[in-house]
């Protein structure tokens, strides 16, 4: 790491109607260091990201760049003094291909007039080769997983030959292959004197990977910390301004009562003789990789995605779900993998999102009983603490953490029997996290069934009765909860896996 600092951020302020987002709060970084950006949901990390970025302007403060003062006033603006950014909400274009998103505003030109679809599909082939993807250029960014499609993001930003790099929360829908894949490369971009910017609420990811830590809680700077001389203890107080001594809440029964069967699904070559069962106030967590099919298994049992042959009984009966009323009807609420593009109506307000599912509680012939719908906003909100100025905040202004409270608290109005929460803590902070996880041991108490996708096995492994295991479409294992491991996991996701 050099001692030369690329990037000054000082005394940064922001205020949008009714939310005071940063009140004064600096940064700096130095080649060749990554350094990683840290706090609860709603702190302010994304605000101050599109500040350099050129998304948004500053109210007050000054950015340096190589000991110059700049202004940022545009996306290009920070592309011309080495500024990349990776969002940690995927911006490509779905119905664009791979090469055109990555070279999507500076497309190489034939005769200075047309666009040179060889030489783009060329060069994006080759940045595609350096990562060892299997992904063509050609292909559009909508059939590609979500996994695919980081690792596209990724790709776009490095192909600036960017000096500052910025990361938020890159790992998020990634393999465990595909981030010790992603680390590889950013120490290859330290020894190019590359300066890092990383956002993580995954402190194990922030020892790996971060040479140094800054804080920041309700807008404030709050410290930085080099990574080798804290402890995670210091840094969760740091960001909550509390110890947080309760983080996984799980208060564990003998469940008895079966209230889901699932035998032998099939659906083409995505899921293959998929069998299981749910009791009443468990948690039943599904593990795998990317790509395992677990995701594919809810949405069949939703009524989202037919399958072909198999089997769904509720409470000992057979059961026909066609579509996501039926399931609904059956007492069955799936809280989707990705908030931003299956779950949330982001130009919305908070009261729309949260009570669009529980219409009938309020509205009644050509009534609407507005006192209701606000009672049951209110409800959800306090329940999942979601930091919100008014009810009739866009959701798409909120952060991302509060975002994924919004879509829980929306399920959670259904008053479901089955709970079905793919990722439910993916770019939530710790905080955050103990508070979902509080919500989901009452709710289990009161014997709701829940299941759980995750692809963070300490999660699974503190919250879970049983982990149902999955590798390329087949379920691999089932898992009591003594003595699971890790390592146990691992060797059951990683069966039927080809390299």
């Amino acid at each position: 790491m050099s001692e030369k600092i690329l990037l000054e951020m000082n005394h940064i302020r922001k205020e949008f109607p009714g939310v005071l987002a940063l009140k004064d709060v600096s940064l700096q970084v130095q080649a060749g260091e990554v350094h990683a950006l840290l706090g609860e949901n709603g702190a302010g990390k994304s605000t101050l990201i599109k500040i350099l970025g050129g998304i948004y302007s500053s109210d007050a403060g000054e950015i340096v760049i190589d000991g110059s003062v700049v202004t940022i006033n545009s996306v290009q603006d920070a592309q011309k003094f080495g500024i990349s950014v990776i969002h940690q909400e995927l911006v490509l274009v779905p119905h664009m291909t791979v090469a055109e998103n990555i070279y999507l505003g500076r497309e190489p030109l034939k005769a200075g007039r047309f666009v040179d679809f060889k030489k783009m599909n060329d060069d994006a082939k080759q940045l595609l080769d350096s990562f060892e993807l299997d992904i063509r250029p050609d292909e559009e960014i909508s059939e590609l997983t979500i996994a695919q499609q980081q690792m596209v993001e990724i790709i776009k930003a490095l192909s600036f030959h960017a000096k500052i790099l910025v990361m938020d929360e890159p790992t998020s829908s990634l393999s465990e292959k595909d981030v010790d894949f992603l680390f590889e490369n950013i120490r290859k971009l330290k020894k190019a004197q590359v300066g890092i910017i990383y956002i993580s609420h995954r402190m194990s990811e922030l020892k790996q990977i971060a040479d140094k830590i800054t804080v920041i809680r309700d807008g404030e700077y709050i410290g930085t910390r080099q990574t080798h001389a804290t402890t995670n203890d210091e840094l969760i107080t740091m960001m909550v301004g509390r110890q947080l001594t309760n983080y996984y809440t799980r208060t564990f029964g003998n469940p008895t009562t079966k209230v889901l069967e699932v035998k032998h699904l099939n659906a083409g070559k995505l899921l293959k003789d998929i069998s299981f069962h749910l009791f009443s106030g468990e948690i039943l967590g599904f593990a795998g990789l990317v790509g395992a099919g677990r995701s594919e298994v809810m949405k069949c049992i939703f009524g989202i995605d037919a399958f072909e042959s198999g089997e769904i009984l509720i409470n000992g009966e057979p059961v026909v779900v066609k579509n996501p009323d039926d399931a609904m009807k059956r007492g069955i609420a799936l809280v989707p993998e990705s908030r931003k593009r299956e779950a949330l109506f982001m130009d919305q307000s908070v009261t729309y999102n949260i009570t669009i599912k529980a219409l009938g509680e309020f509205i009644h012939g050509i009534h609407v009983d507005n006192a209701r719908e606000t009672e049951i906003t209110k409800e959800y909100v306090d329940m999942m603490e979601i930091k919100t100025p008014t009810y009739k905040q866009v959701v798409g202004n909120l952060s991302g953490g509060n975002q994924q409270k919004v879509v829980i608290g929306r399920w959670l109005a259904t008053k479901p029997k089955i709970l079905i929460l793919d990722e439910p803590t993916r770019g939530v902070d710790v905080g955050a996290k103990a508070e979902i996880y509080s919500i989901m041991n009452e709710l289990v108490k009161n014997g709701v069934a829940i299941i759980m996708i995750s692809s963070e096995l300490p999660e699974v492994i503190n919250m879970s009765d049983r982990v149902v295991v999955m590798s390329n479409g087949k379920i691999t294992g089932c898992l009591s909860r003594e003595g699971l491991t890790q390592e146990k996991i691992m060797h059951h996701a990683t069966q039927f896996v080809t390299t």
